[in-house]
């Protein structure tokens, strides 16, 4: 006569199950996490139908268990597994694991910007972050900002839903504040990496003021009609017509290049920064506006 050892049944039950969760999910589309966290309470109930049927079935007055401690030590494994596959579910764990394993690049554009001007703005102050940014000078009487952002995502809805989540604009007396926000991310072990290349334009009147954070901005003043001032580029890129008007003063750089000879380069030794400090000025006709660029290391000139 047979030995029945609790366990065994188990085990093979729980084998067949899972098999056949694995098996479905290839041709219903589950998602292997939700298989691993949904089966597992199946072996509980197994293990315990088990453990009923021999004590229905055995002809002992007093039956005594006898289990197969590996098929129960195997079973205990798999359930395991599954607790903690429900455990990192539950948490949020596992569904940021899966959004970063699935994660793909892709682009997406700008919602547009824009800000009415009026008589009474005079001037406007823009704070950047570090992404790529184009300035340029234009006739309409508006501020707007547009262009596209590339992030890693795992699903194909966009990162930015309106222009607020990534600008902000104020007007205080006489001046009109934009500042240019980081889009939003996760830190951690689930940083995604993220850039965005965006077009400013700014009324050709109006004086401009760049307070920026390591960006790489390029500059296009066209028939510029006031003052603009760079602060803290990475890198800044001016282009110039032939007729502009434009004096272009640059105090502090690390390089200059671009359109030999235009630059007036002087340089001297600054202590503090222990290398060669370079100042050079570029004038255009009679040099009537002023762009004046302060705290960048790289600056060159193209003609447009």
């Amino acid at each position: 006569m047979r030995t029945w050892r609790v366990g065994t049944f188990s085990m093979g039950a729980s084998l067949v199950f899972l098999g056949l969760f694995l098996f479905l999910s290839r041709f219903l589309g589950f998602d292997l996490v939700h298989v691993m966290t949904a089966w597992w309470p199946i072996l509980l109930i197994v293990l315990g139908i088990e453990i009923l049927l021999y004590l229905f079935f055995s002809r002992q007055e007093k039956p005594v268990l006898k289990y197969d401690f590996l098929s129960i030590i195997f079973v205990g494994l798999l359930g395991t597994v599954g607790i903690v596959f429900a455990m990192l579910s539950a948490t949020g764990i596992m569904e940021k694991v899966e959004e970063v394993v699935a994660r793909e690049e892709r682009s997406f554009e700008l919602p547009d910007f824009s800000y009415q001007m009026d008589e009474s703005i005079k001037r406007v102050v823009l704070r950047t972050v570090g992404y790529q940014t184009t300035i340029e000078a234009t006739d309409e009487q508006e501020v707007s900002m547009f262009g596209t952002y590339r992030t890693q995502t795992s699903k194909k809805k966009k990162l930015i839903a309106s222009a607020n989540d990534y600008v902000y604009a104020n007007k205080k007396g006489d001046t009109l504040y934009i500042n240019v926000k980081t889009l939003p991310n996760e830190l951690g072990p689930f940083y995604s990496h993220q850039e965005i290349a965006s077009t400013i334009l700014i009324p050709k009147g109006v004086e401009l003021e760049v307070i920026s954070t390591g960006a790489d901005i390029t500059l296009n003043p066209r028939k510029l009609e006031n003052n603009w001032s760079i602060n803290g580029a990475s890198s800044l890129d001016v282009k110039v017509t032939e007729d502009s008007n434009l004096n272009i003063a640059a105090a502090g750089v690390g390089e200059v290049n671009g359109m030999d000879g235009a630059w007036k380069v002087t340089e001297k030794v600054n202590p503090d920064v222990e290398g060669i400090e370079r100042n050079a000025v570029y004038q255009s006709g009679e040099g009537k506006y002023h762009i004046n660029i302060t705290n960048t290391y790289h600056v060159s000139l193209n003609t447009n």
